[in-house]
């Protein structure tokens, strides 16, 4: 089974969250509160692997474009 990351949801703006890793089916519901505490959480939504750059995606200067053969 997938280990989720998850943040709590702090009451107060200034609070920072705290974060969880749980592990869980990929066929389950998001959790909304934490299943020991109780508190209420958010699943954190993170990025598949790649690589940042500083040009980021900017197809012109990568010269990727239509017809470059890189680009689908």
């Amino acid at each position: 089974m997938p280990i989720y990351v998850y943040e709590t949801i702090p009451s107060n703006p200034e609070e920072k969250p705290t974060i969880y890793e749980l592990q869980q089916s990929m066929t389950d519901a998001p959790l909304t509160r934490h299943p020991e505490t109780g508190e209420p959480i958010r699943r954190v939504i993170l990025g598949g692997f790649g690589i940042l750059s500083s040009a980021g995606n900017d197809i012109r200067r990568s010269g990727c474009g239509p017809g470059a053969g890189c680009c689908g």
